[in-house]
C-alpha cells in the first residue's frame, strides 16, 4: 500500500535519507525545507511553520516541530492510518538548562529564545541549547502521545534518537582528532561506531508505517548503545519499593 508522507528538513541529513528511502518504495513523499523541495518553508519562524503546514536552535528543534505537527493534526486526523515521528537526540539524556525546558514546555516561546541567548554566550552554554530543545521534544512526545488529540484520534506519536550521525553538518567537527575524541566522549558507541542517515531513517519509515499500532510516546534510542552505556542496565527501578 503507497502512502503519503510529510517530511520536514528533506534537502540534507537524516530528512533526505527518510524521504530517499521513501520514494525507493514507492510512496510519495512532500518534502518540506528552506528550499530545493515541494514545499518551502522556514520552520523558526511562526509564519513559516503555518505557511509550511497549508535560526536558533530552540526554534527549530522544538516549537518548529511541535507547532509544525499540531498545524498538521487537523488533516493527519482525516487520513488512513496516520503517523508521526520526530528526531530527538540521545543528547536528550545530558545536562539541560531546567528553566528553559520548561519554557518550552509551557509553550512561552519569547521566554524560551531569551534564556538561550542568555546560554549562548558560551561553548557550554550553547550545548545547552541543544540539549534542552531535544528534551523537551522528547517530553512534549512523550505528554501528547497519550493525549485525546493524538492517542484518542487513534495516531501513534514517537520519537527517535540517534547518536552521532555522519552528515554534513557533523562532518567538520568529526574530521579533527580534538574534536573527535570531545564527540565520543559525549556519545559513546560501542555497536558500530558512527552511524549512517539510512539508520535513522529505516527506523522512522517503520515508525510511520501502518505496522505500528501501539507504540506511543516512546523515544527510541537508535545510538550504537550510547544510551545503554551512559545510563547502564538498571532504568526501571525507580518505581520499586524501597529496600528495608
Amino acid at each position: 500500500m503507497t502512502r503519503t508522507y510529510v517530511v520536514t528538513g528533506a534537502a540534507s541529513g537524516i530528512g533526505a535519507a527518510t524521504a530517499e528511502l521513501l520514494r525507493a518504495q514507492g510512496h510519495t513523499v512532500i518534502g518540506v525545507d528552506l528550499g530545493g523541495v515541494e514545499v518551502a518553508g522556514d520552520l523558526s519562524t511562526p509564519a513559516g511553520r503555518t505557511a509550511a503546514a497549508i535560526a536558533k536552535t530552540m526554534a527549530i528543534n522544538y516549537f518548529g516541530v511541535t507547532e509544525f505537527l499540531t498545524a498538521l493534526l487537523p488533516k493527519l486526523s482525516l487520513a488512513d492510518q496516520p503517523r508521526a515521528a520526530v528526531v530527538s537526540s540521545m543528547a536528550s539524556l545530558q545536562p539541560v538548562s531546567a528553566d528553559l525546558v520548561d519554557a518550552a514546555l509551557d509553550g512561552d516561546e519569547s521566554r524560551a529564545l531569551e534564556i538561550g541567548d542568555q546560554l549562548a554566550v558560551t561553548a557550554e552554554g550553547g550545548f545547552l541549547n541543544y540539549s534542552s530543545s531535544k528534551r523537551a521534544l522528547s517530553r512534549w512526545v512523550r505528554r501528547e502521545s497519550v493525549s485525546e488529540a493524538w492517542a484518542g484520534a487513534g495516531i501513534p506519536l514517537n520519537a527517535v534518537a540517534p547518536g552521532t550521525v555522519t552528515t554534513a553538518m557533523t562532518a567538520g567537527l568529526l574530521a579533527s582528532p580534538e574534536g573527535l575524541a570531545q564527540v565520543d566522549a559525549a556519545v559513546p558507541m560501542p555497536l558500530n561506531y558512527h552511524q549512517p542517515a539510512s539508520s535513522i531513517a529505516e527506523l522512522l519509515v517503520w515508525l510511520t508505517s501502518p505496522a505500528n499500532t501501539h507504540m506511543a510516546g516512546q523515544t527510541i534510542y537508535c545510538d550504537g548503545g550510547a544510551d545503554a552505556v551512559l545510563r547502564g542496565d538498571d532504568i526501571w527501578s525507580w518505581n520499586d519499593a524501597p529496600r528495608d
